[in-house]
């Protein structure tokens, strides 16, 4: 259960979709939501700040660490978080 802004409790969250329509967000679904109440909307997938020349150094740097993995040269997950644990 999560509790709103206005103390209601929401027992089951719904999900909406919405659109951008002349600079105005415009939602056009059914729903059993109480009259007047506020809404906080958050975009669904904001994607990243890369341009293409970082896209292709990420790309190209997780290739290698998988081409790293499948010669042998990877650490178990566990083993990675015992160490770095131990840092800490």
């Amino acid at each position: 259960m999560q509790q709103g802004h206005d103390g209601a409790t929401l027992r089951d969250v719904q999900a909406l979709k919405a659109r951008v329509q002349n600079g105005r967000i415009v939602v056009d679904e059914p729903t059993d939501l109480p009259e007047g109440m506020v809404l906080d909307l958050v975009i669904a997938d904001p994607g990243d700040e890369l341009d293409d020349e970082e896209r292709a150094e990420l790309h190209a740097a997780l290739e290698e660490g998988l081409a790293e993995m499948r010669a042998g040269a990877g650490i178990e997950a566990d083993v990675l978080l015992a160490e770095l644990r131990a840092r800490g």
